[in-house]
C-alpha cells in the first residue's frame, strides 16, 4: 500500500539547483553573470532606443537588427534573474507550470534568433546579389512569404515539445540539475517512457536551428561568391559576416552539445553542461550588439553622436 501513493501523485514544485557541486563557491557566480546580464540589458536597450529615435535606420536591414535586440533584451530576462536568485540567496523553487512557461520561452526565443539570423542572411543576399530588385524583395508583402512558413515551423514543433513534457508524470525527485528549465532537464526526472519526447526535442533542434544554419550558410557561400567576382565593391560586407558566422556556429554548437549530452553517454560534467547551455542562451544577447550595433557604420556613428550630444545637452541648460 506504500507503494500506491507514488504511483499516482505527480510532482509540482522543482528546486533547481545548477553549478551546486561549486559548493560555497556557488554564490561568486552572481558577479560574472550579473556582470553579463547587465551588459545584455543595456547594450541592446541602447540599440533599440537608436534604431527606434532615428529615421536614418528605419531600412529593412536595421529593423531587422532592431528586432534582433529586442529578442536579445528579452531571452536573458527569461532565466538570468532567477538564476541569480538562486546563486545569492539560494532561492531555487520553481513550479511546474512557470517550468513549462520559461521552457516555451527560451526555446521559442531561442528557434526565432536562429530564424532572424537567417532572415538577416537572405536580406544580405538581396542587397550585395540582387541590388535592383532589393526593394521588390524586401517589401513587406514579399518579405512576409519569407517569415510566415518559419514562425509556424518554430512554434508548431515548440509548442508540441513543451506540451508533451507537460504531460509527463515526476513521482522520483523534484531536483532539477540545472539552473533554468532546459527541456531535457526536466524531462529526465520523468517516471515513464520519454523517447517520444526525446524524439520530438531532436528533431525541434535539427528542423529549426540546424536547418537555418545551413540555409545561413548556403547564402553567405553565394553572397561571399559574388563579393570575390566583383572585386573590392562590397569587401567590407564580409568583415561583419564572418564575425556572425564565427558566433552563430559557436552557438550551434553550444546547442547541440547541451541537447545531446543528455542522450549521449558522455563525461561531461554537470557544471560543465550548464555552463554550455547558458553560453548558446546568454553570450549571444552580450555579443549581437557589438557584432550588429558597434561593427555597423551608420549605427556606430548615430551611438557616437548620441553621445556628443548627451555631453553637450547639459552645459547648455
Amino acid at each position: 500500500m506504500k507503494d500506491l501513493p507514488t504511483q499516482n501523485i505527480s510532482i509540482t514544485d522543482f528546486k533547481l539547483v545548477g553549478f551546486y557541486s561549486l559548493g560555497e563557491w556557488r554564490p561568486f557566480l552572481f558577479i560574472p553573470f550579473f556582470l553579463m546580464f547587465l551588459l545584455a540589458i543595456t547594450a541592446n536597450s541602447i540599440l533599440i532606443y537608436l534604431i527606434k529615435s532615428q529615421k536614418s535606420l528605419h531600412s529593412p536591414m536595421y529593423v531587422l537588427i532592431g528586432v534582433m535586440a529586442v529578442l536579445d533584451l528579452i531571452m536573458p530576462v527569461f532565466f538570468v534573474p532567477n538564476m541569480l536568485l538562486s546563486f545569492l540567496f539560494n532561492w531555487n523553487e520553481i513550479s511546474l507550470t512557470g517550468c513549462l512557461i520559461q521552457m516555451f520561452g527560451l526555446h521559442f526565443i531561442g528557434t526565432f534568433q536562429s530564424t532572424l539570423l537567417f532572415w538577416m542572411a537572405l536580406d544580405r543576399y538581396f542587397a550585395i546579389c540582387k541590388p535592383l530588385h532589393y526593394h521588390k524583395f524586401m517589401e513587406i508583402s514579399n518579405f512576409l512569404k519569407f517569415v510566415v512558413v518559419p514562425v509556424m515551423r518554430n512554434g508548431l514543433l515548440i509548442v508540441t515539445m513543451v506540451s508533451l513534457a507537460g504531460k509527463l508524470s515526476f513521482c522520483v525527485t523534484n531536483v532539477i540539475d540545472h539552473s533554468f528549465c532546459e527541456h531535457m532537464a526536466l524531462v529526465q526526472l520523468a517516471c515513464g517512457d520519454t523517447s517520444v519526447n526525446n524524439i520530438v526535442g531532436l528533431v525541434s533542434a535539427f528542423l529549426i536551428t540546424t536547418a537555418d544554419f545551413i540555409l545561413i550558410t548556403v547564402s553567405y557561400v553565394v553572397i561571399f561568391s559574388s563579393v570575390f567576382r566583383s572585386g573590392e565593391t562590397h569587401l567590407k560586407a564580409i568583415n561583419t559576416c564572418i564575425t556572425h558566422i564565427i558566433i552563430m556556429t559557436l552557438s550551434l554548437i553550444s546547442a547541440l552539445i547541451a541537447f545531446l549530452s543528455y542522450r549521449i553517454r558522455n563525461n561531461i560534467s554537470s557544471s560543465n553542461r550548464i555552463f554550455i547551455s547558458i553560453m548558446y542562451l546568454l553570450f549571444p544577447s552580450c555579443l549581437h550588439p557589438l557584432i550588429y550595433g558597434w561593427r555597423t557604420k551608420e549605427i556606430r556613428q548615430t551611438f557616437l553622436k548620441f553621445i556628443n550630444n548627451a555631453k553637450v545637452f547639459p552645459l547648455k541648460n
